[in-house]
């Protein structure tokens, strides 16, 4: 009884083994090859859900349908311009063909060897028959007006900067035209190719950013140079204003001073008017105040009018003058 309990035990594992080997489960984002000693046997399974094949003989190759991402690892490149730059690129593929990605590749591994070779030799090419700005650029890609104006201030300079006719976009499609029939030869078909980075190599980097340390200062100098302009341009016409403010003025005082000194003129005549004697007086006092000071000597004839005052003075102070004769000298 028992060695019937141990035979229906092994049986019945044999057969849950048998059974558990024939299924396969087929996912929604999956297709499948069987293959059968090394040859493919059947058409490629695309129909997610549960699949037989045979026991132990048939091997299932399975393949995603989704897309997958192929990063190339960055290469060294001349430009057009022979400027030496580091490319990195990528691109999206979809096995469109299992049986011959199978035949041709196998695996997703050696899918990735084909395509280092396919791609990095065409976007090699392309690069190197293009210039700097076409790989960092778009083709309808325009310069913001202050950078613009800043440019064209200076067209054959360092900060001039040559029309694009194809932008990286254009590139890209010029690697996906050229990529895509060598690598549907291998049951892939190639979606998109871009490019990644665009960098210079470190010897040129510095050569780079000494370029632009100078293209920064010659945009600098000409604001200088042109705010210089302006300021002698703002210096002028406030002189220009300043001398007419100045010239009217003049003008204005001038305009008043002969105004006063006809005023004062009118009055000198209307005094002069009324009593010749007592403003004759008034302007000699006038005169000895303005002209005989602190250890004053003054030389002047006896019968001058200039004298006849101080004459006439002292008398009136019981005093007299200093000299007798045609001359006399007045000392204070």
């Amino acid at each position: 009884m028992k060695a019937r309990i141990a035979g229906l035990s092994v049986f019945f594992a044999v057969l849950l083994t048998t059974a558990y080997s024939a299924v396969f489960v087929l996912g929604e984002a999956e297709q499948a090859l069987l293959v059968r000693f090394g040859e493919i046997r059947g058409p490629t399974l695309t129909e997610p859900g549960i699949h037989w094949k045979w026991p132990f003989i048939d091997e299932v190759h399975r393949f995603d349908e989704r897309l997958w991402t192929w990063a190339g690892d960055a290469e060294q490149i001349s430009t057009l311009g022979r400027e030496f730059i580091l490319v990195k690129t990528s691109a999206h593929v979809r096995i469109e063909n299992p049986r011959l990605f199978l035949e041709s590749v196998h695996d997703e591994r050696g899918a990735e060897s084909r395509l280092n070779d396919i791609l990095h030799s065409i976007v090699r090419n392309q690069v190197s028959g293009a210039r700097i700005e076409e790989l960092i650029r778009a083709s309808d890609w325009k310069a913001p007006a202050r950078v613009s104006e800043e440019w064209g201030t200076a067209a054959s300079g360092p900060g001039s900067t040559p029309p694009v006719a194809r932008g990286r976009e254009d590139l890209e499609r010029e690697v996906l035209k050229h990529a895509q029939p060598q690598i549907s030869k291998y049951g892939m078909a190639l979606m998109d190719v871009r490019i990644q980075r665009v960098n210079y190599i470190a010897s040129v980097r510095e050569q780079v950013e000494n370029r632009m340390i100078s293209e920064r200062r010659s945009i600098a100098e000409k604001f200088r140079s042109e705010g210089r302009g302006r300021s002698e341009e703002i210096l002028g016409e406030m002189e220009r204003e300043l001398q007419a403010i100045r010239s009217d003025a003049s003008r204005k005082a001038e305009e008043v001073r002969g105004d006063a000194d006809a005023h004062v003129t009118r009055l000198y005549g209307q005094a002069y008017g009324q009593n010749a004697e007592f403003f004759s007086f008034l302007k000699t006092l006038e005169t000895y105040r303005e002209t005989m000071g602190a250890n004053t000597t003054l030389m002047i004839r006896a019968d001058s009018d200039f004298y006849r005052y101080l004459e006439s003075s002292g008398r009136s102070l019981g005093t007299k003058p200093a000299a007798k004769g045609p001359a006399a000298v007045v000392a204070r």
